[in-house]
């Protein structure tokens, strides 16, 4: 998060600027570590996105979702008019940079590996560098490595950990299947597979903060940057 300059007096302006963060920073910087070290609370969001391949530059970002601590889920999926207009992921790649950008903690499955780089790099490639998190604007979760922590089962897989996480209870990860058709589709701007895969996304969302909620008490916070 930017520091909001024009709500700020003078005096407040040079104090932050002033202050350093355990990165080095001035609080104008990293306002983020500023607003920690006052002692507001963390805000922490949950995303997950769909995309076409498991490369940046052979791939595009159909969707993405992010839920806040309070449930609230916001979210963009790539439409026709897009694809008509030759614009592929460039919108929802800027919606979704835009939208991160209101969270000081992004948790996520695998992000740190799969999401935060093939946004970064669809980000790049449509040359939007000045939307995406510099080093230190924001910090990362991912309960993948969560789990390949805290516990020891036969994979690491989202829903497979909701799986042990539902436990006793009998109830069913909340994931939709995987169907290669409608991810084909999607690129030819399908609304049936863009709506699929939308709702596959949600899900995956409410299910990635359902795990987190579940581990976070057994698991130290840490402060690594996107």
């Amino acid at each position: 998060m930017k520091a909001p300059i024009r709500d700020l007096s003078k005096a407040e302006i040079l104090t932050i600027h002033e202050w350093r963060c355990r990165h080095g920073h001035t609080g104008l910087v990293h306002y983020n570590c500023w607003r920690s070290a006052q002692g507001e609370p963390e805000r922490v969001g949950f995303l997950d996105i769909e995309t076409s391949n498991l490369d940046a530059d052979f791939g595009i970002i159909f969707s993405w979702c992010i839920q806040d601590e309070q449930g609230q889920i916001v979210h963009d999926i790539m439409t026709k008019r897009d694809l008509r207009r030759r614009q592929l992921d460039m919108r929802v790649v800027e919606t979704c940079l835009q939208e991160m950008k209101k969270y000081d903690r992004l948790v996520g499955h695998y992000s740190e590996r799969f999401d935060f780089p093939f946004i970064r790099s669809r980000a790049l490639y449509w040359g939007l560098d000045s939307l995406v998190p510099r080093y230190g604007d924001i910090v990362q979760t991912d309960t993948w490595r969560m789990a390949k922590t805290l516990l020891k089962i036969s994979s690491n897989r989202q829903e497979n950990i909701a799986r042990l996480l539902l436990g006793a209870t009998g109830g069913e990860p909340l994931k939709t299947r995987i169907d290669s058709r409608h991810w084909l589709s999607a690129l030819q701007g399908d609304k049936e597979a863009l709506d699929y895969i939308l709702d596959h996304n949600i899900r995956d969302v409410k299910e990635l903060k359902n795990n987190y909620d579940r581990l976070k008490a057994f698991a130290r916070q840490s402060g690594k940057s996107l």
